[in-house]
């Protein structure tokens, strides 16, 4: 279920970095801004026209060989994950991640170099309580052909455990736990990505890790290698000398852990899982993770905790005065019977609206449709949540009475259950995104007898009334 835990943080000002894509290899300037309560983590490409931006949202996963990779409407962003565990790691919940490229610098491999920008920046705790996942089930998915297996399960914090088995002796098998994101940034963050000899051949041959330098990244020797093999690894590397340490290691790396592989492929899942857009409470237990079986597993958590978030009726006790009465209602909003279709708000907040709709049998609408049976038309339903919904876009300006909505789109409306008179419709709405240029995105959700009954987005346009 999803519940309402602590409350939102963002940065305090900006802070940038500038290093090298891994796979592009190109100079890439990284700026973290902070950002409203309720935006989650958005990546701005400043390099293209428009800025165009992509939310960290695992409905854009597209590619995740070598790193997981992002595109909406023909803009890619790449290797989000490290970036990600970072905001993850120190609680961040709002983030503008600013890029000039469509890769975050790969710094050292790891998580080390975000943790401390974003720590130079600063937390700032916002006026917005924080929505959590508590997982109170097992959630389980298992890649057959690979083996790889991802469970979620019910802890009183967000704890996550990789188990890794690379099937070498030089790596071999490691386990890596962390019991609370406080430990994120002295146990994970500065565990860096890796890679093994055979592997990196194979990125070399097909022109990626253009950025790699054997400073960031952990090369591990899994085979002989060949004179033909060294000439090609010190051209690619511009070293004039490359040895392997009695280790396994490729050149002069130190591990800043025994277990850094299994802790890495911890910081990979962190990262991977922000993609769900919630902050989990729960254990992840993770075995052989890598980056397609993270964001499979992250979209069935997606798919659970929105339909959670449909079915959780909102809580309120109908026998209480209502926050907006029918007369406060009429302040606001233009409509008049017959056509004013909510009768109470009972929550109103920057980023959501509860309301109420009676639905009796003296509504005019029953009179023609399906006489004999009568039941609300689903049309009106939409048309109530809307109204609903323009209480919520009005609160954005100081004198709603001399500003109107108007709704420019409607999205994925369903309808699940029939509205009939003795009926009584609890309408819930929530913010999408922060109102910018006027511009109001919803998700609505419409109740009755404990079941949702309809749901949709909405989209509406503020404007000043003439």
């Amino acid at each position: 279920m999803a519940e309402n835990c602590s409350m939102q943080r963002t940065i305090k000002e900006e802070v940038s970095l500038e290093g090298v894509g891994l796979h592009t290899g190109k100079k890439v300037k990284l700026t973290f801004k902070p950002a409203a309560a309720n935006t989650g983590y958005i990546f701005r490409r400043t390099d293209l026209e428009g800025n165009p931006e992509i939310e960290a949202d695992v409905s854009y996963v597209v590619n995740t060989r070598r790193g997981t990779n992002l595109e909406k409407n023909g803009v890619m962003i790449q290797t989000s994950e490290h970036v990600l565990a970072a905001c993850v790691g120190l609680e961040i919940d709002n983030i503008i991640l600013e890029l000039n490229a469509s890769e975050p610098p790969i710094m050292d491999g790891s998580s080390k170099f975000f943790v401390e920008a974003l720590e130079k920046a600063g937390v700032e705790v916002q006026d917005a309580q924080r929505d959590e996942f508590v997982v109170t089930d097992i959630i389980c998915y298992r890649d057959e052909e690979t083996g790889s297996e991802i469970i979620a399960m019910p802890a009183k914090e967000y704890q996550v455990t990789t188990m890794v088995d690379f099937g070498t002796k030089v790596l071999g098998t490691q386990n890596a736990s962390i019991e609370t994101l406080s430990q994120f940034k002295s146990e994970i963050a500065d565990s860096r990505t890796f890679s093994f000899l055979h592997e990196l051949e194979a990125l070399l041959e097909h022109g990626l890790i253009k950025g790699g330098d054997l400073n960031n990244a952990i090369v591990y020797v899994d085979k002989e290698i060949s004179e033909e093999t060294m000439k090609k690894l010190r051209v690619a590397f511009n070293k004039d000398n490359i040895s392997v340490k009695p280790n396994g290691i490729l050149d002069n790396l130190t591990l800043h852990h025994p277990n850094e592989a299994a802790r890495h492929k911890l910081l990979d899942v962190l990262g991977d899982l922000a993609l769900v857009g919630t902050r989990i409470k729960g254990k992840i237990i993770a075995n052989k993770p890598g980056h397609h079986v993270n964001t499979e597993f992250a979209k069935k958590l997606s798919k659970v905790i929105k339909a959670e978030k449909r079915n959780n009726v909102p809580k309120i006790d109908l026998s209480q005065p209502p926050l907006m009465d029918v007369n406060a209602i009429m302040d606001t909003l233009p409509h008049r019977s017959p056509f004013l279709l909510v009768d109470k708000i009972y929550e109103l907040s920057e980023n959501h609206v509860i309301g109420v709709k009676n639905v009796t049998m003296n509504e005019p609408f029953f009179v023609g449709h399906f006489p004999g049976k009568p039941v609300m038309p689903g049309v009106l339903q939409v048309e109530a949540m809307a109204q609903t919904g323009g209480i919520l876009a009005l609160k954005s300006v100081p004198d709603p009475e001399n500003y109107l909505t108007y709704f420019m789109k409607i999205d994925n409306v369903r309808f699940k259950q029939q509205v009939v008179p003795g009926d009584t419709l609890i309408f819930k709405l929530e913010l999408l995104a922060p109102i910018r240029r006027g511009i109001c995105q919803m998700q609505a959700y419409a109740y009755v007898n404990g079941k949702l009954a309809t749901e949709a987005i909405l989209m509406a346009q503020i404007v000043k009334s003439k």
